[in-house]
């Protein structure tokens, strides 16, 4: 069986890389590494595997998930922590409310490092609209994005309901077909 390190501190994002990926047996590294502060994912993604690659020589994967709004011209992006940790969740669905656009995308950008150090990147995307902060569940962002199609917010939707249209499994697919073809 084919073996791939998930460098990740979060098990959430690892059992769900594991049902995914399932002919490939997921191993999980947590390797403390810096984050650039980047508004291109790719960039932020890249820089995270040159750095991981000094310390394991291998086939790995980083992620990072963003969330993109249409009234800001696609930020906060991958700076959506940093606006979460100084505005807050109420505070981020007032800027929507008041530039009266609840447009917003949420991405997942996996980058894939091969043992030869060369890199791939695979995305997955949901569109979907800002919302009130609602709901318990997931992580981060989640109680104020709800995708196209729904009348919940992710922090509503039980795990299985948000894993069936998320934008990690659809970047996880991907890289699931790629590596296939090997």
């Amino acid at each position: 069986m084919r073996k791939l390190i998930f460098i990740t501190g979060n098990k959430g994002k690892l059992e769900e890389a594991r049902k995914i990926l399932k002919k490939i047996e997921v191993i999980n590294k947590e390797i403390d590494l810096p984050e650039i502060q980047e508004t291109d994912a790719k960039r932020v993604i890249e820089a995270k595997l040159l750095e991981a690659y000094k310390y394991h020589k291998g086939e790995y994967i980083i992620e990072d998930t963003s969330l993109y709004f249409d009234s800001l011209n696609g930020l906060p992006g991958p700076l959506i922590k940093w606006f979460l940790e100084k505005l807050g969740k109420q505070k981020l669905f007032e800027i929507a409310k008041k530039l009266n656009n609840f447009g917003a995308e949420a991405k997942t950008m996996i980058g894939y490092m091969n043992q030869d150090g060369g890199i791939k990147y695979f995305e997955g995307s949901v569109k979907g609209k800002i919302s009130s902060p609602r709901g318990e569940g997931g992580f981060g962002w989640d109680q104020i994005f709800m995708p196209e199609g729904y009348k919940k917010t992710f922090g509503e939707m039980t795990p299985e309901e948000k894993n069936k249209i998320s934008m990690r499994k659809k970047a996880l697919l991907k890289l699931s077909k790629y590596l296939k073809n090997l």
